[in-house]
């Protein structure tokens, strides 16, 4: 099967994606981050779908595939703004766990150069018991870790969602121009029988003519 240059990017692009989903969901899962871990998860589905639509030549799955990135670009930037605190957000609620634990992104422990240290508390009779971690020495913060994150999603969605408009409008002008040849092609042929039918009746009326008049005569 042929492959064109645009439909390779196309299919480059949404592996891409797909990748930095995965990827991204690993380490929502880690920080048991349950509604990104959700949103993940119906972006590797749509993305999956569009990926097939590209191949199969389904406009119908690239255009899903459209709509839903249109979402999932508002939803990353929701991110954004929830860890860069925009708007009264603060990234120390629990809202991206929906208040069911007090978890918090994976990164904010575990990023470039991050030391972790648990400080127990100091009362007796709870030596077991970790009061709170304390992290030093991080490269990068862990809410700009997030934030690139949603950044290079919104980048991979807004030029997948201009091919795929691109795609879709091609194959759709495809599909428009063969319904036209194959009417045009129904039109003549319709236009020959009626020809031929005609030249038939024309020559059976002769025919009849001659018979009549040889009878009265």
């Amino acid at each position: 099967m042929g492959c064109c240059t645009g439909r390779c990017t196309l299919i480059f692009l949404c592996s891409l994606q797909l990748l930095a989903a995965l990827e991204r969901q690993i380490f929502d899962f880690l920080g048991f981050q349950w509604a990104p871990i959700l949103g993940n998860f119906l972006q590797i589905i749509v993305v999956i779908l569009g990926l097939f639509g590209t191949i199969q030549f389904r406009p119908r799955y690239i255009v899903v595939y459209t709509v839903w990135t249109a979402l999932w670009v508002t939803w990353n930037v929701f991110i954004i703004c929830f860890y860069l605190e925009v708007g009264g957000l603060s990234k120390e609620t629990d809202l991206m766990t929906f208040n069911i634990s007090m978890h918090r992104s994976w990164w904010r422990e575990h990023g470039p150069g991050c030391i972790r240290r648990v400080v127990r508390p100091s009362s007796p009779g709870t030596l077991d018991d970790y009061s709170y971690v304390s992290v030093t020495g991080c490269i990068i913060d862990f809410q700009y870790l997030e934030v690139i994150h949603s950044a290079i999603q919104i980048l991979l969605s807004v030029e997948l969602s201009n091919g795929c408009s691109l795609k879709t409008s091609a194959v759709v002008d495809e599909e428009t121009d063969v319904r036209r040849k194959d009417q045009s092609c129904d039109s003549s042929f319709w236009k020959k029988c009626i020809v031929r039918f005609s030249r038939r009746v024309d020559c059976s009326s002769h025919r009849l003519s001659v018979i009549i008049s040889v009878v009265i005569w």
